[in-house]
């Protein structure tokens, strides 16, 4: 099965970031796709159901949040695992993020080493 890894952020810096960061799991045959604000990834997310979505809260037309919210609350898409990655590290956005459905709670800027670990385990690939 061919396995997906979306990265939504509103700034391409940090989806190049993301995606060198996670560029080794290719040659486990991952592919990646991105988004660049919650609306564009809303509709990836629908058509090309990927296992894992990084998810940053803060963007244009759609924040995290409410990405996070539609897919697991509305969609019921529980199958996708969502990591809101965001600079707001209190714990009651934390919390907030949780209560939207997000399976894990990352803030920025992120360990290259834990956010590739995530990635692994999500996908099954050791």
């Amino acid at each position: 099965m061919e396995q997906k890894i979306l990265i939504v952020d509103d700034e391409a810096h940090i989806r190049m970031l993301i995606g060198q960061t996670l560029e080794e799991l290719e040659d486990e045959g991952v592919e990646f796709l991105t988004a660049e604000n919650g609306e564009i990834a809303l509709e990836i997310i629908q058509k090309e159901n990927p296992q894992l979505v990084f998810l940053d809260v803060m963007m244009p037309k759609m924040n995290g949040m409410e990405v996070c919210r539609r897919v697991k609350k509305e969609l019921g898409l529980n199958n996708v695992c969502i990591v809101l990655l965001t600079a707001k590290g209190q714990e009651m956005d934390r919390q907030k993020g949780l209560d939207v459905g997000a399976d894990v709670y990352m803030t920025k800027p992120f360990d290259p080493e834990v956010l590739l670990n995530k990635a692994r385990e999500v996908l099954g690939i050791s």
